[in-house]
């Protein structure tokens, strides 16, 4: 029997690619601004970004921008950071230099900016300057027979218009009666040397003067004479001109030139003939003003000649408690006299403003009084005896709104053996004493403000005045009738 034996071949095929079968190379895909590094632990390697970038190191490494924390921090003190790409560098501030004299630097060598001694540099402050260094920076200041111009103390010469100039004294004046005979200079320090003008005498001083550091000299303390002698002496006066032969006076501040010559003549025979002017002191015409008693003015007035003034007086009167008052009034007074006085109607309890003006001199002097509250005059009283039922009192009061008498008190006494009456505290006002008085007693009580002019009080009308009962009298009784006046001022 025939046997076919069929054999089949199983072939497998696996398809693997071929960049599997190599070790990726991690460097090949650093960034331009990366290196290729060993990873720390071994385990291959890492790309990192360059000193001055920062990134992932693959995709993307840029520019560290060193200075952006501060230039003091990462260059140090007084300098300026410049960022650089992936680098940076630094420069000193003005008035400072690199410790290593290069001008860009980077200081991680410990390179720092110090100050610079401006001050080695010969003439920066100009002539007649003084220079003084400072941290960072200098001043000037002037030299002594120097002074500032065109400015002040201390200046910078790169900033400031100032400057230092030589102190400059000019010409030196000559004092009275010398002449200037030779001069070094008129700077700083320069002398000059003087002498007596022609007809005086150098008597004692010293004759040299010097320019002095503030511009001015130094007088010469020389004193020239004239032939005659020292200048003659007026009392309150001064002199303005004078030569060797004359003197010409004028009277000082505060005087009067009333009467005589002003000049002194030096004669033939070497003696002054004086000047014969007079000088009085100036006063106000109207001195020594007061008021005299609360009521009249009294003042001095001074003046040059016998001549006769006009003054005139006005018054103006006001009251704070009454302000629709007012008291006004004018007087004029002619005198040659030196001391015046004139009474005015000065109304009590009353703010005066008072003037007085001298009309030929035109001058005019003002004063503020305050008057006070008069004691009152005592009242007059008239005794008489009548016989009639019904006695009749005349009462008046004073149309001036200031009248001194507050009320009117009538008193009614009884005529018996021995009569008292104290008028300064009646017992009838006592009320713990009435019943000892029974016969003296008020009948009326009387205010002024409420009163006429005049007015005609009866006794005894059996009426009531201010609470007080005005009795009848008795037929066939014999009666004193008392008046008191009473004034309650307050001062």
């Amino acid at each position: 029997m025939m046997m076919t034996i069929n054999v089949f071949l199983l072939l497998i095929f696996s398809a693997i690619p071929a960049w599997s079968q190599t070790v990726l190379d991690v460097c090949a895909t650093c960034h331009a601004n990366a290196t290729c590094e060993d990873k720390p632990n071994g385990s291959g390697k890492v790309c990192n970004c360059k000193y001055g970038f920062v990134g992932n190191g693959i995709t993307f490494c840029q520019d560290k921008d060193e200075c952006q924390i501060g230039a003091s921090k990462i260059c140090g003190k007084h300098t300026t950071c410049y960022n650089t790409y992936g680098s940076y560098y630094c420069t000193c501030l003005a008035g400072y230099s690199p410790s290593n004299n290069m001008m860009a630097f980077i200081p991680n060598d410990g390179t720092h900016c110090q100050d610079i001694d401006e001050c080695r540099i010969t003439g920066l402050c100009g002539e007649g300057g003084r220079c003084r260094n400072l941290e960072g920076s200098f001043d000037c200041s002037c030299q002594v027979g120097y002074r500032v111009h065109n400015g002040a103390e201390p200046f910078h010469p790169q900033r400031d218009t100032a400057s230092c100039k030589v102190v400059d004294c000019g010409q030196p004046t000559p004092v009275e009666d010398t002449v200037l005979l030779s001069i070094t200079g008129t700077t700083y320090g320069g002398m000059a040397t003087f002498g007596c003008d022609e007809g005086f005498v150098w008597r004692r001083g010293h004759n040299s003067s010097e320019c002095r550091v503030d511009g001015s000299w130094s007088g010469p303390t020389l004193v020239c004479e004239a032939e005659c002698g020292p200048v003659p002496f007026l009392a309150n006066s001064d002199v303005v001109w004078h030569n060797r032969s004359v003197v010409i006076h004028q009277c000082a501040a505060g005087y009067h030139s009333w009467r005589g010559t002003n000049m002194s003549v030096c004669g033939t025979s070497g003696l002054w003939l004086r000047a014969t002017l007079t000088c009085i002191e100036i006063k106000p015409p109207i001195n020594k003003l007061l008021l005299h008693n609360g009521n009249c003015l009294k003042w001095k007035a001074e003046k040059y000649e016998e001549d006769t003034e006009l003054y005139k007086v006005i018054y103006f009167g006001f009251r704070d408690y009454q302000r629709s008052f007012l008291d006004k009034g004018q007087h004029y007074l002619r005198s040659k006299d030196d001391w015046l006085r004139i009474c005015l109607k000065l109304l009590p309890l009353t703010n005066y403003s008072i003037s007085i003006t001298a009309v030929t001199a035109r001058f005019t002097v003002t004063i503020t009084a305050n008057t006070s509250l008069t004691v009152p005059p005592a009242p007059v009283v008239y005794y008489t005896e009548e016989e009639t039922p019904v006695p009749t009192l005349r009462l008046q009061r004073s149309p001036n709104t200031l009248d001194p008498i507050s009320f009117y008190q009538i008193f009614v006494l009884p005529v018996e053996e021995v009569l008292m009456f104290d008028c300064a505290s009646p017992a009838s006002l006592n009320p713990a004493s009435r019943t000892q008085s029974p016969t003296e007693y008020m009948t009326a009580q009387l205010v002024v403000q409420n009163l006429a002019t005049k007015v005609n009080f009866t006794v005894g009308d059996g009426f009531l005045y201010g609470g007080f009962y005005n009795a009848p009298l008795e037929s066939g009784n014999t009666y004193f009738i008392v008046l008191r006046v009473v004034s309650q001022w307050k001062t």
